[in-house]
């Protein structure tokens, strides 16, 4: 009798646990695609004479997750090199160039045990820029983009599926970068993009 009511007691417990939850010491992959879509307006260098215009990009992208407690977590996302087009007004296209934008956050998780989840929050990212080319009216010449600190603001929502999550989510991040040809300062880029995709997260 006693090994029954122990095996029904355990067999209770493991079934109200939810497969996906949002608890203290839990950790989260996700695995999924993410496009870094600069916003339309980039500035302008060369003091406000070369309006540039800086392309999108997608690439697959890996979240890693820690709750530091219930529903509270630190997620950092890493990806693919993302290559972007460089364009000058009334030039085309000038160049290109590879950035790699790591990015941590906090977030809070609402409704953390329920079937859908959606969740806020806010961090730091460095953006790493490297192989940078030049085209077209610029080519032959050296062209230099600086490393960019700056803030982030995320927000998604989780679809509970099984012991996983199908993950929609967006971030906006605070991209400013010095440029530089040949060696001469032209002035900065304004990238401050929105990264929006999907992913499928999973507990472990």
């Amino acid at each position: 009798m006693k090994k029954t009511l122990i095996a029904a007691s355990l067999l209770t417990t493991l079934f109200a646990v939810p497969a996906f939850a949002q608890s203290q010491g839990a950790w989260t992959l996700g695995v999924g695609a993410h496009q870094v879509d600069p916003k339309s307006d980039n500035g302008a260098l060369a003091g406000g004479t070369l309006p540039v215009d800086v392309g999108a990009d997608a690439k697959p992208t890996v979240t890693l997750e820690y709750f530091v407690r219930d529903n509270l977590g630190i997620e950092v996302i890493a990806a693919l090199p993302f290559k972007h087009d460089i364009s000058v007004e009334g030039l085309g296209k000038v160049g290109s160039t590879k950035q790699l934008p790591p990015t941590f956050t906090l977030q809070y998780h609402f409704n953390g045990a329920g079937k859908v989840s959606p969740f806020v929050g806010a961090g730091l990212n460095y953006t790493a820029f490297f192989s940078e080319d030049t085209s077209g009216a610029l080519a032959d010449s050296k062209l230099k983009l600086d490393d960019s600190w700056g803030l982030a603001a995320h927000a998604g929502i989780d679809f509970k599926v099984g012991k996983g999550a199908i993950r929609v989510d967006a971030r906006w991040i605070d991209i400013d970068t010095d440029v530089e040809l040949d060696g001469a300062g032209l002035g900065t880029v304004n990238i401050d993009p929105l990264v929006y995709g999907a992913a499928y997260v999973f507990q472990f």
